[in-house]
């Protein structure tokens, strides 16, 4: 969605257009996002915003698949305010946890709060008494209206490396997650084109998934990642604008 819909809230152009055209040639489609900042409903209302039709139920969070694996389980989260809504059903605690839990990095102030050094600190003693480490993703960075910006992953790094252990990614490139979005939609791997900004989160992940991906030249697009990736994309398009068009040359 970010990098691909919008960036920053601000709509790509053509975006909305083209997700009618889509749905109009009869593709199913499924929103997926990485974004931790605003539940689900909160996202689907920006899109909606932005002239993007779609109902709650067609876009899948991080924070779903979250409540769903960490079902029963004591967590401590470390993750944006507007996320909680998602997380409904999880024993939310500070202390004597089962699993810690990172969400990701938002813009404004409330990142430092999140990621201060007594929350990543409580959070290291916990995984040294054994609770286990999971992430809704282990993005290094992501693309804003002003620049690239430090995201979580760094944190969940930073943790794996304290704590001698490796955390369980929820969101994407996790196969789990894209294999969601393919039961979701009644999919085929082979038959179902991944479109997305992110060469390493949306396209390598997908292609090891066995889906088709489709890189766009906005957001989190550098070209000079394509060329040093061993895995390619199946396409790139200048947006998603474009996405239509290609589509019926290509199929």
């Amino acid at each position: 969605m970010d990098g691909v819909l919008h960036v920053s809230g601000a709509p790509i152009s053509g975006a909305a257009a083209a997700v009618k055209r889509l749905r109009d040639a009869g593709h199913r489609v499924r929103f997926v996002t990485n974004s931790t900042t605003r539940s689900r409903s909160q996202l689907a209302e920006n899109l909606r915003g932005m002239g993007i039709e779609l109902e709650n139920d067609e876009l899948q969070t991080t924070g779903s698949v979250a409540s769903r694996a960490l079902a029963g389980k004591r967590v401590l989260a470390l993750t944006m305010p507007g996320l909680l809504d998602d997380l409904e059903g999880l024993q939310l605690v500070g202390m004597n946890v089962d699993a810690v839990l990172l969400g990701g990095a938002d813009e404004g102030e409330e990142t430092g709060r999140v990621f201060s050094y007594l929350n990543l600190n409580r959070a290291f003693h916990e995984l040294e008494a054994g609770a286990e480490l999971y992430c809704l993703h282990k993005n290094r960075w992501w693309q804003t209206a002003d620049g690239a910006r430090l995201d979580a992953g760094a944190f969940v790094a930073g943790l794996e490396y304290a704590a001698e252990t490796e955390a369980t990614v929820l969101g994407k490139p996790s196969t789990a997650y894209f294999q969601a979005a393919l039961e979701a939609i009644d999919a085929d791997p082979g038959l179902t084109w991944m479109v997305g900004d992110d060469l390493e989160g949306d396209c390598v992940g997908a292609s090891k998934h066995g889906m088709r991906t489709i890189l766009v030249r906005t957001g989190k697009f550098r070209p000079d990642e394509v060329e040093r990736s061993p895995v390619q994309p199946d396409g790139i398009i200048s947006s998603i604008a474009q996405l239509p068009d290609w589509l019926e040359s290509a199929l």
